[in-house]
This record gives C-alpha cells, sequence and structure tokens, in this order.
C-alpha cells in the first residue's frame, strides 16, 4: 500500500509542470514608501526575473534578491533617484539573506520640473533599468 501511494504520488507530481513545484525567491525591499509603493517594487520584480529559466541556474534555497529606491524632489522641481538590486547569498542553517552581494546594479538619474507623480514614475523607469542590468548578468 505504502510503495502504491508513494509511486501515485511521484506520478502527480511529475504531471505538475515545474513551475508549480519551484519556490518563489526571498526579495526584500528598502524603498522610499513616499517615492515608490512595494507593490510596484515586487511588480517590477516579477516582470523582470524569468524564474522559470533562473531557477535552473541559481537554487532559491541558496540566494535571494534586495532593491531599495530612493530619492525625491530636490529644490521643488528635480527629481533625483538611485535604485539599486542585488542579489544575496542565504545562511546554511538560518536561510537568511547576507549583506554579500555576488550581483549588484546600480542606476542613478535626474529629472527637472518633475511632480511627485514623474517622480514616481521615473523612480520606477530607474527600478526597471537596474533589474534588467542585473537579469542580463544572470541569464546570457
Amino acid at each position: 500500500m505504502t510503495l502504491r501511494l508513494s509511486s501515485v504520488l511521484l506520478c502527480v507530481a511529475a504531471a505538475l509542470p515545474a513551475t508549480a513545484l519551484a519556490k518563489s525567491y526571498e526579495i526584500e525591499d528598502f524603498s522610499s514608501a513616499g517615492l515608490i509603493d512595494k507593490a510596484s517594487v515586487m511588480g517590477a520584480w516579477k516582470e523582470a526575473l524569468p524564474e522559470a529559466r533562473l531557477v535552473k541556474l541559481i537554487p532559491t534555497a541558496r540566494w535571494g534578491f534586495l532593491s531599495q529606491v530612493e530619492g525625491g524632489i530636490v529644490d521643488g522641481t528635480t527629481c533625483v533617484v538611485t535604485a539599486r538590486v542585488t542579489m544575496l547569498p542565504k545562511t546554511a542553517p538560518t536561510r537568511r539573506l547576507v549583506w554579500e552581494p555576488n550581483k549588484s546594479s546600480t542606476t542613478y538619474g535626474a529629472k527637472l520640473n518633475a511632480s511627485p507623480a514623474d517622480c514616481t514614475a521615473f523612480a520606477r523607469t530607474k527600478l526597471d533599468e537596474a533589474l534588467r542590468s542585473l537579469v542580463s548578468s544572470l541569464v546570457k
């Protein structure tokens, strides 16, 4: 009975797509809430990370990612933004992210005569640029 049950479970697991079985990457975000919201940051990560391909190269149990978008409007009209994304290892026993970046990408930018909404959109653009740069170094 045990052998039959385990073989049935194995067949069911084999029938599921690999992405359904794969665990997602841990992503930490330390962005300025006044500049860009967490949902936008996580949406950018979801769009940028090709998890189906990446999981085969970089195990989710050993690696995670961190993002930080900082900046704002300076002198009333100039939006200044810095976006940084990094790939970090996890410790062996606790599986926590450790600040020893393996790969990193940072983008900077300034936009004149920007409203707060323009600055938020500019921050998302800079985050997208940093993510594209990081992902291109991981998946060739």
